[in-house]
C-alpha cells in the first residue's frame, strides 16, 4: 500500500470516528499518523519533481492572489499594479505566476496572480500542490472569490490548511526539549484540554519518548501536531469578494469590483495594514537622518535586515550600529545585527 492509499484510509477513519472524550486518544493518534504521512509524501514528491510554479520574494513584501479560476484575480492585479496579466472569460487563463508591484504609502508590495486553485488542490488536483508550494513563501495571502462563488472561500481555506499553511494564526506556544532519558514530563501554565495520555501518544507517533514539554496555551490535538510538524507556515490573509457591481452580498470580506474600480483604495489600505509595515530612517555617521526617504520593513525586522537591504557587504563587514528611537533604552545605543528595530527608529550603520 503506497502513502496516498494510507492517507486516504486514515482520512476515512477519522471521518467515521465521532470525536469525544472517549475517542480523543484514538483520534489524536490517527491525526498524528496522517500528518506524518503527508509530510513524508511531500518529501518524496520534492525529490522526484521540481515545481514549475515558483515565485521570488522581492520588494518590501510579497502577496499572492489565491482563488478559483475566473473570479477576477488577473483584473485585480492589473488594476492594483498596472501589470498585464491575461484576462479571459474561460477557466485557467493564468497558467504561471504573473507579478506586479503595488506602490502605496512609500511601500513597494509585490503581488502575484497565481494559477487558479480548486477543491482537491492539496492532493494534487489541477497542479494544486505546485501552486500551494509557491504560496508558502508569501508574506500575505489574498483569498479571492466573486459574488457567485462565495462557497469557495471555505474550500480554499481548507486546501491551504491541508497543505500545512496556517492563515491568521501564530505558532503554537509549546516548548519541547528532547532529552536522553527520563521519559516525557508535561507541565503547563494553563488548564489542559487534552489528557496527558493523548499528548504522550501523539509524541510517540513522532518518536519522542524522552522530553520536557511546556504548554502555554489551551492546546488541541491539531495545535499539538502543528508544534511537532516541520512543514507548517503561518501567514496572514485577507478575503476579497469581487464583482459587487453585479449583485450585493452579505459577507465578512472586502467587497470590490475590479472591473469598475470600486473600493480598490480600501483594498490597498487593507493590504498595507495587514502586512504590518514599519518605517526606519538612515543616518550617515556624523550626518543628519534622511526623514524624507524611510526604509520600509516588516515588523520584527532586525539590524541585519536593514544591512541586507542596503547591500550584502554591510552584513559581511558589519561592526555595529547606533539606534535612536523606541527600540533602545537610550538614544544612540550601540546594538548588533540581531537587534529588532521599531517604527520611527533612526539608524547608523558602522562597517
Amino acid at each position: 500500500m503506497d502513502i496516498q492509499e494510507q492517507i486516504k484510509l486514515i482520512e476515512e477513519e477519522i471521518k467515521r470516528t465521532p470525536y469525544n472524550k472517549a475517542t480523543e486518544h484514538h483520534v489524536g493518534r490517527l491525526k498524528a499518523k496522517l500528518a506524518k504521512l503527508r509530510e513524508e509524501a511531500e518529501k518524496q514528491k520534492s525529490k522526484t519533481k521540481t515545481s514549475e510554479i515558483t515565485i521570488k520574494k522581492e520588494e518590501d513584501a510579497t502577496a499572492v492572489l489565491v482563488g478559483y479560476p475566473s473570479v477576477g484575480k488577473s483584473t485585480i492585479l492589473n488594476k492594483l499594479t498596472g501589470a498585464r496579466s491575461e484576462v479571459g472569460d474561460y477557466d485557467f487563463t493564468t497558467l504561471k505566476p504573473v507579478p506586479g508591484v503595488l506602490e502605496y504609502k512609500g511601500a513597494r508590495i509585490q503581488i502575484y496572480d497565481l494559477p487558479g486553485l480548486i477543491e482537491g488542490a492539496s492532493s494534487g488536483k489541477g497542479r494544486g500542490k505546485e501552486v500551494l508550494s509557491a504560496i508558502r513563501i508569501a508574506d500575505l495571502i489574498i483569498i479571492v472569490a466573486d459574488v457567485f462563488t462565495l462557497h469557495t472561500i471555505e474550500i480554499l481555506k481548507k486546501e491551504l490548511y491541508d497543505a500545512g499553511i496556517r492563515i491568521d494564526e501564530k505558532p503554537p506556544d509549546i516548548v519541547i526539549k528532547k532529552k536522553d532519558r527520563g521519559g516525557v514530563r508535561i507541565s503547563s501554565t494553563v488548564p489542559l484540554k487534552l489528557d496527558e495520555a493523548t499528548i504522550r501518544e501523539i509524541l510517540r507517533e513522532y518518536r519522542i519518548y524522552n522530553a520536557d514539554v511546556l504548554i502555554r496555551e489551551e492546546i488541541t490535538i491539531d495545535r499539538l501536531i502543528d508544534a511537532l510538524s516541520s512543514n507548517r507556515v503561518y501567514i496572514p490573509s485577507l478575503v476579497v469578494v469581487n464583482k459587487i457591481d453585479l449583485t450585493d452580498v452579505e459577507v465578512n470580506a472586502i467587497k470590490i469590483s475590479a472591473e469598475k474600480g470600486l473600493n480598490l483604495e480600501l483594498l490597498k489600505e487593507a493590504i498595507f495594514q495587514k502586512l504590518d509595515f514599519i518605517r526606519v530612517y538612515l543616518k550617515p555617521p556624523g550626518g543628519k537622518p534622511d526623514m524624507e526617504k524611510p526604509m520600509v520593513l516588516r515588523r520584527g525586522a532586525t539590524i541585519e535586515d536593514v544591512c541586507r537591504r542596503l547591500h550584502k557587504d554591510f552584513v559581511e563587514n558589519f561592526r555595529y550600529a547606533r539606534v535612536w528611537g523606541v527600540s533602545v533604552k537610550f538614544e544612540g545605543q550601540r546594538v548588533g545585527l540581531d537587534h529588532k528595530v521599531e517604527d520611527g527608529d533612526i539608524i547608523t550603520i558602522y562597517a
